[in-house]
């Protein structure tokens, strides 16, 4: 990593006054400057941007390499585009247009912002993780000889010290610790205060403990130099300072020198006495908030001294709204600042009015050229990075022979095809998963390419000759990552490994498996992930009540509803390992295509009877949400709708049906959601004057209109009762709404209706008014 310019305090300190400045007026402006159309409240958080910009500015004009990677903490969005804008590399249209349409985003968005961010952030938590698993990426890519390692650069989270009551941090730091995790800092803006209440007490301490226990070295910055000095002469003052509850001192920060005099002479009189004489109120206000994430001098120390690769959590005192109107104030966090006290900030920023937009307004003569000078060496990525793709060769990958199988084994199989072809795609697949590896059958590419550890790992079991089907031996060449049980991190794993071309140029194909009904348990980290559009291939299984003796929770019911509301991730649920092959070829390619985007792959472990094919005419459907795997006869008036592990019972009812219906079809429905996805975008195209018919309008003109539809699915029967919709067919639903029980397939299909016998009522019962008239 590349040593730092000697700093210039004076002129970093002036870069904090500017963020300070432009992050509180781009607010301003938009709430209380540029119109408005629908009268609402734009808002913003100048107070939390405020207490963050002496670090950023630390951070940005200082510490920060072309390498370095950060997640900046959400509310603080505003400083880090007017530290671009200082830069020349955000535009002014763009400031004004804070969220506004086509403008400056509230959060920072890796995708939808103009400017280079690294990571999203907005999901409070998930951007401080993320990069603990981004240092993990480039620990795997240096190690497999993609990225060289004086490339190599340090991952950096700000984080709002409310963020450290979010779960997932303390999921991932216990992960990066197994996984020995280094290059990564996380520096918490110590404000002491969250949306509703000030923090409670003491926390420092406690963080202090689990950081430590987990291999970081921790810093904390609590106070300033002049403020360190003070307290060094007054050793009372110390005690009490330190043992000052986070409200009082907030409170007191907010109602100035005055109070704190009072306070300090009624809790220590003649102790302070001396030390109070040599204060006047606003000298006394002014020291009283020195604090360490304020004080340009401790924070360019601090990270100056930590430049080797140790993970370091750095706690750096400050105070919510520093330098405005509001700091302190229990109630600032989504707090804007009047007109009034608006322009009052410009005048004692020196900034004449008309000049708000100026980048180095108020500055003049040897403290311009000072600044200028420190942003001409600023060594931070200045443009948005071009996106990485193409550089993937995908072969034909073929179905697994075999009369009988399941779609989970399938997977198994295809990958252990894959990483014995040699193919070059085989060594950029890497596969992860949260101590379920062996169960979702991901054992035989792991025996074949080995788990990935920054130190050998001995196979203690192998070497003692102590029979196992699992060979594994972890390198540094392995293409494994073996997690922990916590959703969550297979999410941001997932996320960091697709984003690998983006953020270094060179394009995994990451692989993640998990039990089907888990996926609830993450799915605030799925999203995440989706958002900055990662690329990634999801496998859940086994899926659904077919599970059959596990029962309860673990008999998924909701997955499919999740994914028809998800963008960035398309689902399938293939019925046979053709289908499935033809899928993972696609999401390979979808992995690598510019307008791609991520798959998942909802498995079964029921074996099925593979259906015998004569040409690949169905594949071109399959891959677009559904074909008829059977067809229907012209003006048919009924058809069954299935998918996945449930088509055995469909077509024994197809079989038993068709003699009666004249022209009964059976519709394979492999992906709900793109089916849906294409539905609803044909309807917008129409509205706008470009009329095409969707994939699943022209699949059900086959049948007559109105003709009655019975959709069959090991999952909410809502999945596919929306098609009634489509040509207003009528419906009957047949899927799981309620939680499972033990039991052996007849007996969980006959309780639930999802049998034979139920698929016939269903039938009698959508053409009975027909028949009657």
């Amino acid at each position: 990593m590349l040593k730092p310019a000697s700093p210039d305090i004076a002129a970093l300190k002036s870069l904090d006054d500017r963020l300070r400045f432009l992050s509180a007026w781009t607010i301003h402006h938009a709430n209380h400057v540029r119109d408005s159309a629908d009268g609402l409240k734009v808002g913003g958080h100048q107070a939390s941007c405020a207490s963050m910009t002496a670090i950023m500015a630390a951070l940005y004009f200082h510490a920060l390499g072309p390498n370095d990677r950060v997640a900046v903490k959400p509310h603080a969005g505003p400083v880090l585009h007017a530290i671009h804008y200082l830069l020349g590399s955000q535009t002014l249209d763009q400031l004004q247009n804070f969220r506004g349409f086509g403008g400056m985003q509230s959060y920072p968005s890796r995708t939808k912002d103009r400017i280079p961010v690294d990571f999203s952030t907005g999901s409070v938590g998930l951007g401080v993780a993320i990069t603990a698993f981004g240092s993990l990426v480039q620990d795997y890519l240096t190690a497999h000889g993609l990225m060289a390692e004086e490339d190599r650069g340090r991952f950096v989270a700000l984080i709002g010290d409310a963020e450290l009551d979010e779960g997932n941090i303390y999921e991932c730091l216990i992960e990066a610790h197994k996984h020995d995790i280094r290059n990564c800092w996380w520096i918490v803006d110590y404000n002491r205060q969250s949306l509703d209440a000030t923090s409670q007490d003491r926390m420092f301490e406690r963080f202090d403990e689990i950081f430590r226990s987990c291999g970081w070295r921790t810093v904390e910055l609590r106070h300033g130099k002049k403020l360190k000095g003070a307290l060094a002469e007054h050793p009372a003052l110390a005690d009490w300072l330190d043992a000052l509850p986070n409200a009082d001192h907030s409170a007191l920060l907010y109602q100035g020198g005055k109070a704190w005099r009072a306070r300090i002479e009624a809790d220590l009189g003649k102790k302070a006495a001396a030390f109070l004489k040599a204060h006047d109120d606003d000298s006394l206000a002014g020291l009283m908030s020195d604090l360490g994430g304020h004080c340009m001098d401790s924070l360019v120390e601090a990270f100056d001294a930590a430049r080797d690769d140790v993970p370091t959590l750095f706690v750096a005192w400050t105070v919510k709204g520093f330098g405005l109107p509001f700091a302190g104030h229990k109630d600032n966090h989504a707090g804007l600042m009047n007109p009034t006290q608006a322009h009052a900030l410009r005048d004692a920023m020196g900034v004449t009015p008309g000049e708000e937009w100026e980048p180095l307004a108020g500055l003049g003569g040897n403290a311009r050229s000072a600044v200028e000078a420190v942003l001409d060496r600023t060594r931070i990525t200045r443009t948005k990075r071009d996106r990485s793709f193409g550089q993937l060769s995908v072969p034909a990958i073929p179905a697994p022979q075999g009369e009988e199988q399941s779609t989970q084994a399938a997977f198994g199989r295809i990958l252990l095809d894959l990483a014995k072809s040699g193919h070059p795609l085989a060594d950029r697949i890497v596969t992860t998963s949260p101590d379920v590896t062996v169960s979702t059958n991901l054992g035989g590419f792991v025996n074949q390419r080995g788990l990935f550890k920054r130190r050998d790992m001995a196979d203690v079991f192998a070497a003692a000759k102590i029979p196992s089907a699992q060979k594994w031996s972890g390198t540094n060449k392995g293409q494994h990552i073996e997690l922990g049980i916590a959703e969550s991190n297979l999410f941001l794993m997932l996320a960091a490994l697709g984003m690998s071309g983006d953020l270094f140029g060179e394009r995994l194909v990451p692989i993640g498996t998990l039990y089907d009904p888990f996926i609830a348990r993450g799915l605030d980290s799925l999203n995440y992930g989706c958002y900055q559009d990662a690329r990634f291939l999801l496998v859940a299984t086994p899926s659904g009540l077919t599970l059959g003796p596990e029962g309860g929770a673990h008999q998924s019911i909701n997955p499919p509803l999740i994914a028809l509301g998800q963008p960035g991730l398309r689902h399938y649920e293939p019925a046979f390992a053709d289908e499935l092959a033809a899928m993972m070829e696609l999401a390979f390619r979808l992995i690598d295509d510019p307008a791609g985007e991520s798959t998942y792959l909802r498995l079964s472990t029921r074996s099925l009877i593979q259906t015998g094919r004569t040409d690949d005419m169905w594949k071109d459907g399959a891959l677009k949400g559904g074909y008829w795997l059977k067809e229907p006869g012209t003006g048919a008036e009924a058809a069954i709708v299935a998918m996945g592990a449930l088509m055995p019972e469909a077509l024994a009812a197809w079989e038993e049906l068709r003699g009666d219906i004249p022209g009964l079809g059976l519709l394979s429905v492999t992906s709900p959601n793109l089916l849906h996805r294409d539905w609803t975008a044909a309807q917008a195209a129409r509205w706008s004057g470009r009329r095409r018919p969707s994939h699943v309008e022209q699949l059900l003109s086959r049948i007559r209109p109105g003709a009655g539809l019975v959709t069959l699915c090991d999952a909410a029967p809502a999945s596919l009762s929306w098609l009634g919709g489509v040509r207003g067919n009528r419906v009957a639903p047949l899927g799981v709404d309620r939680f499972g029980q033990t039991g052996s397939l007849p007996e969980l299909y006959a309780a639930y209706r999802l049998d034979g016998a139920a698929i016939t009522e269903g039938i009698a019962e959508l053409l009975l008014p027909q028949t009657a008239s």
